[in-house]
């Protein structure tokens, strides 16, 4: 993860929600991931609201992690799930679960989409002690990202204000949400110093801009997150699957559009576990006749 934050190009950072879009990500070819409380609470059936808990997160992430070790995975964690002593238990619970890095907001529970009105923020101090309590509590080398929802509520100088804070009090990365131009995200990596993260969401206040875009606004912005788009691509084609077969009683149809069967296997080693399981069996039948 820190790597990736000193090296200088931006870094596409897809949303996963379970190990098996996880697994897609890593085959795509992405470097980091991002572990979205939104997608994992609406694949729950939830709002995203900060009804998960602690555990429930961890666990998932923990999924992810041992599903594909190799790549970075981001946590959104919200508003740490309590104050300062909870955010240090966060704290501990995600590095148990192999996260590189967690997110926390400085919204005032219960948190809301970032992209809502009516969103409320805690006071700049009770949002630093956490980041300072996150930091006292890392043992790992954990990323500590601070994401600030003032711009809406304070305006782009207050999220600048609170972000210069936020790294006084050891963020290691600063998310600025829903800020609205690309002249505002021009306007905070000149004035906000450090490692950055974008949040390129869909349906939102802010506009979509590339990679290059970004790029181009300076070597801040070293993350671009895509936090639920996996999520709604595969709650629309699942709507349509579902309402193909409601209306028309097969799958025929649709057939072009699944992930075969075959490709699946691929895509979780399947056959090579096959295979090595055969193997053993053999092996152990061979012991089997040694002993007769």
């Amino acid at each position: 993860m820190r790597k990736l934050l000193s090296g200088k190009k931006t870094i596409a950072t897809p949303g996963v929600f379970n190990p098996a879009v996880a697994l897609l990500a890593e085959e795509a070819g992405f470097e980091c991931l991002y572990f979205s409380g939104a997608a994992f609470a609406n694949s729950l059936g939830l709002p995203d609201l900060g009804v998960t808990t602690l555990s429930e997160v961890a666990e998932a992430a923990g999924r992810v992690t041992a599903a594909v070790p190799s790549l970075p995975l981001i946590v959104d964690v919200d508003t740490g799930f309590g104050e300062t002593v909870n955010v240090a238990r966060t704290v501990r619970e995600m590095e148990k679960a192999g996260a590189a890095a967690i997110q926390i907001e400085d919204q005032v529970m219960p948190k809301r989409c970032g992209h809502l009105e009516e969103k409320e923020v805690v006071e700049p101090a009770e949002m630093a002690k956490k980041v300072i309590a996150a930091k006292a509590a890392a043992r790992t080398g954990l990323v500590i990202v601070a994401r600030t929802d003032a711009a809406q509520t304070e305006g782009l100088d207050g999220a600048i204000a609170r972000a210069r804070l936020y790294q006084r009090a050891g963020a290691d990365v600063i998310f600025p949400e829903a800020l609205r131009s690309a002249e505002e995200f021009a306007e905070f990596s000149r004035k906000v110093k450090g490692p950055l993260l974008a949040n390129m969401t869909e349906f939102g206040k802010t506009p979509y801009l590339s990679l290059a875009d970004f790029s181009m606004l300076g070597e801040g912005y070293k993350l671009v997150i895509f936090p639920v788009t996996t999520f709604r691509v595969a709650m629309k084609a699942m709507r349509e699957a579902l309402r193909e077969i409601s209306k028309i009683g097969t799958q025929k149809g649709i057939l072009d559009k699944m992930m075969t069967r075959e490709e699946f296997y691929e895509l979780t080693g399947y056959r090579a576990l096959e295979k090595a399981d055969t193997a053993t069996a053999r092996k152990a039948s061979r012991l089997l006749d040694d002993d007769r």
